[in-house]
């Protein structure tokens, strides 16, 4: 008869009081990046998902612009876009009116942050107040006070006092993004350009236009943006014409169809092209500035 010999237990350890500290504490640390990561994927659910939404009812054959019930894939909601004279105005009346908006509020807009940061003390707040008034107005307010105002003057509601009432409020984007551009500039630069004897204008020119040329640029898509979405102000400067958003709420009370899905997925992939061009040319810049600095 053999003996079975078993193996020894192994004893059970006590944690010590200092490793239990350690280990909450890492716990402690990874929550804030855990809890940081949930919300960033909450939020870009949040974000996304009604953009995805709306793109898979474009290729969706049901006349309604829904995904459930899903009656079969089709492409001829884009098809219908480019048919669709009235939208096709539509849009070009929003194109024209944010063009004009740019040509305004950029100017001005700039103006004003040259200004607003040349000032100090009472005036600079009494003026900042001025220029940031309008963002607090409500639309309506802003519309009903345009027509008013210019019907005095000659001028009825049209394409014209569209962009002059969209205007009065997208300026105030401007003049805050310029303005929080030019708190970096190194003023040394401009004073040591004038003290060689360069001119305001030749100053402007070659060294205050190149460094805002970033807000600028980010200053004319959010006007574009601005001016392309806005419904309150325009809903009673537009006198006959009827910009996109004054189309598509019409719609919404005749009945929608998927063709205006198919004009946001359009959109959205003409910004997404836009954007991704953007950043590549900002790299490629950056690669060929490097070995030069």
């Amino acid at each position: 008869m053999t003996n079975v010999s078993t193996p020894a237990s192994n004893p059970v350890r006590p944690v010590s009081a200092g490793r239990l500290k350690t280990r909450a504490s890492r716990v402690l640390d990874r929550l804030p990046r855990l809890a940081f990561r949930l919300y960033f994927a909450f939020f870009l659910t949040y974000l996304l998902l009604p953009l995805l939404i709306l793109a898979a009812a474009t290729f969706n054959r049901s006349s309604f612009p829904t995904i459930v019930p899903w009656l079969g894939t089709t492409d001829m909601w884009i098809a219908a876009l480019f048919r669709d004279a009235e939208m096709l105005k539509a849009l070009g009346s929003s194109a024209v009116i944010a063009a004009g908006v740019i040509a305004i509020s950029l100017p001005v807009g700039t103006a004003a942050a040259l200004v607003l940061t040349s000032l100090h003390g009472r005036a600079r707040n009494i003026l900042y107040a001025l220029m940031v008034s309008p963002l607090l107005t409500p639309g309506v307010v802003i519309g009903i006070a345009t027509l008013l105002f210019w019907r005095k003057v000659g001028i009825g509601g049209g394409v014209a006092l569209s962009i002059l009432a969209q205007s009065s409020f997208i300026i105030s984007f401007v003049m805050l993004m310029v303005a929080a551009r030019l708190q970096r500039f190194d003023r040394t630069m401009e004073d040591a350009a004038l003290g060689l004897g360069a001119s305001r204008i030749y100053v402007f020119r070659r060294i205050l236009l190149p460094f805002l040329r970033p807000a600028l640029v980010g200053a004319c898509f959010i006007a574009f943006l601005q001016s392309f979405e806005n419904y309150n102000t325009t809903l009673f400067v537009r006198g006959t014409e009827t910009p996109l958003t004054i189309f598509i709420a019409s719609k919404v009370r005749a009945g929608l169809t998927p063709v205006v899905n198919a004009l946001g997925l359009v959109m959205m992939i003409t910004t997404l092209a836009g954007a991704i061009a953007w950043e590549v040319i900002r790299r490629r810049k950056r690669i060929a500035a490097g070995p030069a600095t």
